[in-house]
Order: C-alpha cells, then sequence, then structure tokens
C-alpha cells in the first residue's frame, strides 16, 4: 500500500468530507479529510491506482487538488 497527502482547496463542511471520502473509496483506496489541514491523506494500491486517477475523482467533485 501507498500513501499520498494531496493538499486540496474548497472544503468546509462535514458533506466535503463524505464526498470526497466517498468517491476514493469507490476507486478502491481510502481517504482521511483533514479540512483544517486542507489536506487528503490516501491509501491505495499503486498497482492498480494512481496517483492522478485520485485526483481526477476529488476534482469532479468540485474540488482543487493543489
Amino acid at each position: 500500500m501507498q500513501t499520498v497527502t494531496l493538499n486540496v482547496e474548497g472544503m468546509s463542511c462535514n458533506h466535503c468530507v463524505n464526498s470526497i471520502e466517498g468517491a476514493v473509496s469507490k476507486l478502491g483506496a481510502s481517504a482521511k479529510v483533514d479540512l483544517s489541514a486542507k489536506n487528503v491523506t490516501v491509501s491505495y494500491d499503486e498497482s492498480k491506482l494512481s496517483v492522478e486517477t485520485i485526483k481526477e475523482a476529488i476534482e469532479d467533485q468540485g474540488y482543487d487538488v493543489v
């Protein structure tokens, strides 16, 4: 398992947390959102998933990965 922390702009509430964690979960990975730090820590299987795919899933929810 690989772990990456992404800086994400636009998150402000529990809906944001659920939206992002749900989108990442659908990819087969797990995410932990930290609203105060404005980041998302994702654990994933690098043989099945790329960081770019994870970023796209988060951005598809309306947030900016910076």
